[in-house]
């Protein structure tokens, strides 16, 4: 009984091992076919050649914190892929019998957005893997951040950092002040559902998600994030 057990595991894993690497294959395919239709350097170069690009010297500080604390805060850690967050996504996407979960992590994201469409299933997750391991050995961290957050949709037609603070605020990103800068961080994870002309009330929440996640992950103090917490409140009502 414990060898045809053992026996039975065996073959689990194998048929595992299997699938993943048939998955892996499909995905190094799809990568390929994405960057022999436009490479890595042409796609990013677009992105810069923007008339509304801004750099990261041009964002203020916080802002940039509030996208990695929120987005990927191993971003400056991890070389494209978070191993932990994959592990966690892969547990989630069992328990859920269905992809509901992926993992992204910025430079992820930067290639899904530039090549990828938005469908999910693990073939997809998989070109995303190898096209942000392309994307790290190309470009700093920096760069990857900076491409990242102007290229990301905001909601309501806005492309873009500069679009996004403009669009809501009337200001030029680097005058944003700290509850904008806040707000702005967490509109990209949904932009129809946190979008400041549509759903501002559900878009404070949402920020103050951002801000729990600074204080978790050292970006804040308790009593900066209850600071900005506070100017939100005036900013926002309910």
């Amino acid at each position: 009984m414990i060898k045809k057990i053992g026996k039975l595991i065996a073959l689990i894993f194998l048929l595992a091992a299997m699938s993943v690497g048939c998955l892996a294959g499909l995905g190094y395919m799809d990568y390929k076919e994405a960057i022999d239709q436009t490479s890595i350097e042409d796609k990013m170069e677009s992105i810069q050649s923007h008339e509304d690009y801004v750099t990261l010297e041009q964002l203020p500080e916080l802002y940039r914190k509030a996208v990695v604390a929120v987005e990927d805060h191993d971003f400056y850690e991890h070389q494209g892929i978070d191993i932990e967050a994959i592990g966690r996504a892969i547990l989630n996407n069992l328990k859920a019998m269905s992809f509901v979960e992926g993992g992204s992590t910025i430079t992820q994201q930067l290639a899904k957005n530039e090549f990828f469409t938005q469908d999910k299933n693990f073939v997809r997750k998989f070109a995303e893997i190898f096209m942000a391991f392309d994307i790290e050995s190309k470009y700093s961290k920096d760069q990857i951040l900076e491409l990242y957050v102007n290229s990301i949709y905001f909601g309501e037609g806005y492309y873009g950092i500069h679009a996004a603070s403009v669009g809501y605020f009337d200001v030029e990103p680097m005058y944003l002040n700290e509850a904008q800068c806040i707000l702005l961080a967490g509109i990209p994870n949904a932009p129809s559902v946190y979008s400041l002309h549509v759903n501002p009330v559900l878009a404070k929440q949402r920020a103050k998600q951002v801000l729990r996640q600074m204080v978790k992950y050292s970006f804040l103090s308790e009593a900066e994030a209850q600071n900005i917490a506070y100017q939100l409140d005036q900013m926002i009502a309910g």
